[in-house]
């Protein structure tokens, strides 16, 4: 299927009564929504269990499936049992939506070490990893990689670590180009999960050397403050605030995406980070406002489990008992109940980020993750994924297809196009740049980037 580079494609939705068809048109545009979804989510007790059975195909321009490990045999491997399976659900998303792109992330540690460390050693480890990872995105139908490795540059040999991650991010690029021109593909996807923090980001990336290499750049915009500290703070706040001294007056995405752009980063490579959690503290004293004294964090949530943060959705049944604050300085939310304190997002606070990134031209969000969001409406009464959505919606994409029924009259034969056919893609002899969708007896109509020919052999657009 096409390759994108600056650019992704959005749809724009308009329904022709006359033909009883919705034309679905694609639109250049910098403005991506990349979104994260947890292959552990589906452990999750009742409602919050989540696999990729839960994604609306229109909600996100890219999913990335977090995520793939590294063996010892410097070789992309699976994690969880049912990966595979789940990897085949989530790309067959794209049957539904067809512009939709797929990346699977590669990090993680095992047994507590980071796996990057022994691949990017030597020159055959990166290229055993490059070869492996290319074969397996292929045969699973995943149309990129990501690059979890969020610290290089930490394992005791920081400049090493630093120059040996630039050369995999400019290796796998030439080999995913290279790839692709022999088998006449699109080029696989590129881009990379990345520090905040300004020491990190000095320490772990030769910038300048690694940004053309890579399709965009997911800038992890939170854990900026946490229970690992002994007063209260905001994990993803837009600004700093006067509670802020030191090193910490740059714990925040302003900073830190500002730094981003100081050393040369594209503005429309850099994601901005949208988190679907907060972060907890149990308060030691009678203050409870920003900047409280606190001890650790608050018992873990219901359905994530894990002390230190909750879910959005566990944020909304906990907002309903407690005081919510708002930090006008840094833009963001807080609530407290008793000893317990949490910092959070809210749609006013991300309204408040995508003003940023709209002033600074960057490429768009990205969110970690769907699974936190209150994906399945059942705990927030605000819909399913109201964050996401409201994200989505802020960011100035068109309306999400909805299937309409066919006019009573129609004067076109591709209006029945669909009537009696199985579900799925079919080619339009009469424009081969287009190709229609069939879904439930309707028929959409897509069109491929320009030059491209839509194939029924592969089900994509493709040179001709």
């Amino acid at each position: 299927m096409f390759h994108l580079l600056s650019f992704t494609l959005t749809c724009s939705v308009i329904f022709v009564p006359a033909l009883g068809i919705l034309l679905i048109l694609q639109i250049a545009s910098s403005t991506k929504l990349v979104c994260h979804m947890t292959n552990w989510a589906q452990y999750r007790p009742g409602a919050a269990k989540f696999t990729p059975d839960n994604i609306d195909p229109f909600l996100c321009t890219h999913i990335v499936y977090a995520q793939a490990s590294i063996n010892s045999l410097n070789q992309i491997s699976t994690v969880e049992r049912n990966d595979e399976q789940q990897y085949g659900r989530l790309n067959g998303l794209k049957r539904v939506n067809p512009v939709l792109k797929t990346l699977l992330s590669v990090g993680g540690t095992v047994n507590g070490l980071n796996p990057f460390t022994a691949v990017v050693a030597k020159a055959e480890g990166r290229a055993t990893f490059i070869k492996s990872a290319i074969s397996f995105l292929r045969t699973h139908n995943f149309d990129g990689l990501n690059l979890a490795w969020n610290h290089p540059g930490h394992n005791g040999s920081p400049e090493d670590d630093k120059q040996s991650f630039t050369l995999l991010v400019t290796e796998l690029f030439e080999a995913f180009r290279d790839e692709a021109r022999e088998n006449r593909r699109t080029p696989l996807l590129l881009s990379a999960s990345v520090g905040s923090l300004i020491p990190t980001i000095d320490k772990a990336y030769e910038v300048d050397k690694i940004v053309s290499a890579l399709d965009f750049i997911n800038v992890m915009n939170f854990d900026f403050h946490g229970s690992w500290e002994a007063a209260t703070g905001h994990h993803s706040p837009l600004y700093a605030s006067s509670e802020d001294s030191g090193t910490s007056i740059h714990h925040n995405i302003n900073s830190s995406l500002s730094h981003w752009l100081s050393l040369g980063a594209p503005a429309e490579k850099l994601l901005l980070g949208f988190s679907t959690y907060g972060r907890t503290f149990r308060l030691s004293g009678g203050a409870n406002g920003l900047g409280a004294p606190a001890n650790g964090p608050t018992e873990a949530g219901a359905f994530t489990r894990t002390e230190g943060f909750w879910s959005y959705y566990e944020i909304c049944n906990y907002i309903n008992s407690a005081t919510v604050g708002w930090i006008s300085e840094q833009e963001v939310p807080y609530a407290t109940y008793a000893s317990s304190w949490v910092g959070y997002d809210d749609k006013r606070s991300f309204s408040s980020k995508v003003q940023w990134l709209t002033a600074h031209s960057l490429g768009g969000a990205h969110v970690w993750t769907l699974d936190m969001d209150d994906f399945g409406g059942s705990f927030c009464s605000d819909g399913a994924f109201p964050l996401v959505n409201h994200l989505r919606t802020s960011l100035g994409f068109g309306p999400k297809p909805t299937t309409a029924p066919a006019a009573p009259r129609v004067r076109e034969a591709a209006s029945t196009f669909c009537v009696g056919r199985p579900n799925g893609l079919y080619v339009n002899t009469a424009d081969r740049n287009t190709f229609f969708q069939c879904s439930n007896g309707y028929t959409y109509l897509f069109h491929c980037q320009l030059g491209l020919v839509y194939s029924d052999i592969c089900k994509c657009c493709d040179w001709p």
